[in-house]
């Protein structure tokens, strides 16, 4: 059985000064992104590093998954990997 990916990228280790905006458009090169979105601490406002981007497609994902991760941007090595549910980490071994 063929596993989906799924259309949402985790993107790690961002730099603190890269915003919304920045995030997408240095992703749309490779497709639709429905967003683009950077997490922030709670209590602080301050950007922790990481976001995820959105793709209208798994082949737009993928396409932006291959050409990005590992790519540096703005003086940092990113990384670009499939988001994961919170769910499936619970999974067990059958």
């Amino acid at each position: 059985m063929a596993k989906r990916l799924g259309t949402q990228l985790f993107v790690s280790k961002l730099s603190f000064f890269t915003n919304h905006q920045e995030l997408k458009t240095l992703f749309s090169p490779f497709g639709v992104v429905k967003e683009a979105r950077l997490i922030r601490d709670p209590k602080t406002q301050r950007p922790k590093g990481f976001g995820f981007v959105t793709f209208e497609t798994e082949t737009e994902a993928h396409k932006a998954l291959k050409a990005m991760n590992g790519r540096i941007v703005r003086g940092r090595l990113i990384f670009v990997e499939f988001a994961h549910d919170k769910a499936s980490k619970t999974d067990t071994n059958t």
